[in-house]
């Protein structure tokens, strides 16, 4: 091949390869932007209060009986609500045990009572508002707060004890400052197919470090959570957003896989030493049967 048909392919090529770094830097700046975006834990003094020697417990059946009567588990490993079967008499019965929650003293209560609290309150709000909403395809649009990326996550949606809250500020300003448990993201459910599974029955103060635990394990060994495809490792975008949680490095979230990975994706993480891609899919958690 004569010199006048190589330099063409070769500015091709290196055009090529131009586009492929201007494309990752890109992505690398918006995955950036959005992690810095991401609400950061900032601890709310009101909610610290708690009474260590407390025995008294929470009655978290009314969510316990939606969700075993409406949280089905899709082909795809994913759980997902059947929003459009819950019956007016069972939507009463929801807005009756937010009510309830609403109006519970929850500093009288010990810890691990006010961690499932919180977290069942998070969880059986955010249905509630797709409900309210439905049909649609994705929870971010019920775009009705000044979230940056859309969304009704900053949107103040109930009073407790006379304090008006966001979901975020029971996940940020709340559950992540007072517990600093990075299992916590494997609790709260935002209700999209990439978020981890919203779990079969309600948090207890009992119940609340086992299925912590086992929402992280099944979240994590999911395709959701992480996986290995065409060589390269693709997790959460969870772990970009959150990455502070995570030990505040790539480093940090492998080492966090790791410990939670059963042997398939334990063999995959092995020699791992960078992440290539993060996703999330922020299609709602329908379930149509």
């Amino acid at each position: 091949m004569d010199k006048e048909n190589r330099a063409p392919r070769a500015n091709r090529a290196a055009r090529r390869s131009a586009l492929v770094l201007f494309l990752g830097a890109a992505l690398s700046g918006f995955m950036f932007l959005e992690a810095a975006l991401a609400p950061k834990a900032d601890p709310w003094p009101r909610w610290k209060a708690f009474e260590a020697a407390s025995t008294a417990v929470i009655d978290h059946c009314p969510w316990d009986q939606f969700l075993k009567k409406y949280l089905k588990s899709g082909p795809d490993g994913v759980n997902r609500v059947a929003y459009g079967r819950v019956t007016g008499d069972d939507r009463r019965a929801l807005y009756e045990y937010l009510v309830a929650l609403r109006l519970t003293s929850i500093e009288r209560f010990n810890r691990a009572e006010q961690l499932a609290y919180w977290i069942n309150l998070y969880n059986a709000l955010t249905v509630r508002l797709v409900l309210e909403y439905y049909p649609i395809k994705s929870i971010k649009e019920i775009d009705v707060s000044s979230a940056v990326f859309g969304g009704p996550w900053d949107r103040k949606l109930l009073d407790v004890r006379g304090v008006s809250l966001s979901l975020n500020d029971i996940e940020h300003r709340i559950l992540r400052p007072i517990w600093r448990d990075p299992r916590i993201h494997y609790a709260v459910n935002c209700a999209a197919i990439g978020c981890p599974d919203l779990l079969p029955l309600a948090f207890t103060g009992a119940n609340a470090g086992i299925l912590l635990d086992l929402g992280g394990q099944n979240f994590i060994n999911h395709r959701r959570g992480a996986r290995v495809e065409d060589g390269q490792l693709i997790v959460s975008k969870i772990y970009a957003w959150f990455v502070d949680d995570f030990g505040g490095s790539e480093e940090g979230v492998l080492a966090h896989l790791r410990h939670l990975a059963e042997p398939q994706l334990a063999r995959a993480l092995e020699g791992r030493t960078s992440i290539d891609d993060y996703e999330y899919d922020w299609g709602l958690n329908d379930s149509r049967s």
